[in-house]
């Protein structure tokens, strides 16, 4: 146990001080969004809106996203990833304070796509800034050290969340929501202001290559933007087939769900290094994760015995872990070619396009051909970006391009 416990331990080492200075910020960022979880409860019950209501206020939430990671990479671009991250994180602190003054839908409508605007606008900064304080051989454990803060932020918040709405009330939590974006904030300009650090891995590039003509980067953003469907639908439609196909009760539901973030905690960062000293692609290992994801939903249709919904769910467990960073990884390092922040808010862009589609999608899937037929599609899905992957992994072969 010791020994395992070491080797855990080591997989941690190398990482840069302002690596886990981003993590911590992000960690205290993606706990503070506890509000998000929670949002349908709000509007139907406190607001009183209905469910077409809550429908519309969810895209324009997605609508936000797409133009904040759009908008924060041109920014990033322009005026440097640093400035960019304060300002998105103060903003967004005070935007979710303001938030619980509005009552009408249309207010909350333009209201939620403000907080998603100015809040997503952190993405693509964060990922150049991770970028640059990451020595080019941590690329893809950094990125598996923010998914872990990540995941901690989104196992913690909801968790926080209900005490809170317990305790104080829906007010409470965009109280608390607001200034956990301000103390992110504070913990930023303390810690990691560009005059106390020198980027361990500064890119600079003469002739900047527009993103919109890397062809290799278009394969793999609509690959990306397909498997962002059929990841999300994790948590919105699986949820109601577990409930009402599997009639499992919300303790059971929350226990399952919250399998995934434990087992993403303590496994992801091993395996992440095995996989970075293996001799595996970043594009098949990309293609592996969105086949093991695919697989999740196809297994479903297999067997109506409960015990599937785990095997299930360790599926696409894995293949989130293996999928994930080396995407991430993959995107930092196309973006070396050109403007970072236009990469990298391009890579954001293509999930909060998921967003935006993902989840009515499958609500409606699900209400027009059943849930089975739907997982079925789902898994096609997942098949033709596992096809858009073999694609690229075949065309970076044949012109002789990194992976």
């Amino acid at each position: 146990m010791k020994t395992l416990f070491s080797n855990y331990i080591n997989t941690f080492k190398g990482l840069s001080r302002e690596v886990w200075w981003l993590a911590l910020i992000t960690l205290i960022n993606r706990a503070g969004t506890m509000v998000i979880p929670f949002l349908s409860l709000y509007l139907t019950e406190s607001l009183d809106f209905t469910l077409k209501d809550v429908g519309w206020i969810m895209s324009a939430f997605g609508l936000g996203s797409v133009a904040g990671s759009w908008l924060g990479g041109k920014l990033t671009d322009k005026i440097g990833y640093y400035k960019v991250m304060l300002f998105s994180l103060l903003t967004t602190g005070f935007l979710f304070i303001a938030l619980q003054f509005l009552t009408s839908f249309v207010s909350f409508c333009i209201g939620i796509f403000l907080v998603m605007l100015i809040a997503d606008m952190f993405r693509p900064a964060m990922f150049v800034a991770l970028s640059a304080y990451s020595k080019p051989e941590n690329k893809t454990r950094s990125v598996t050290l923010i998914r872990l803060a990540i995941n901690l932020g989104f196992s913690a918040g909801p968790a926080i969340g209900g005490i809170i709405i317990t305790t104080m009330s829906y007010t409470g939590l965009f109280w608390i929501d607001g200034i956990t974006c301000i103390i992110a904030t504070v913990v930023l300009l303390n810690v990691l202001h560009p005059k106390k650090s020198t980027p361990l891995d500064t890119v600079k590039v003469d002739n900047p290559k527009s993103a919109y003509s890397d062809t290799p980067f278009l394969i793999f953003l609509g690959a990306m933007m397909l498997f962002g469907i059929v990841f999300l639908q994790y948590f919105s439609t699986m949820p109601l087939y577990y409930k009402d196909v599997h009639t499992l009760t919300e303790l059971e539901i929350g226990l399952l769900m919250g399998m995934n973030g434990f087992i993403i905690f303590v496994f992801e960062m091993p395996l992440i290094k095995w996989l970075e000293n293996s001799r595996f692609t970043k594009t098949g290992l990309m293609l592996f994760g969105a086949i093991l994801t695919g697989l999740s939903f196809l297994v479903l249709n297999m067997t109506s015995w409960v015990g599937v919904l785990i095997v299930g769910m360790l599926l696409m467990t894995i293949g989130e872990m293996i999928a994930f960073p080396f995407s991430n990884a993959f995107a930092m390092q196309r973006a070396k070619r050109g403007n970072q922040g236009e990469y990298m808010a391009l890579y954001s862009i293509s999930f909060s396009m998921a967003h935006i589609f993902g989840h009515n999608a499958g609500m409606q899937m699900v209400s027009n051909i059943g849930f089975d037929n739907t997982w079925y599609v789902i898994t096609m899905l997942a098949g033709l970006c596992a096809i858009l992957l073999f694609i690229l992994k075949q065309f970076m072969q044949s012109k002789n391009i990194r992976q």
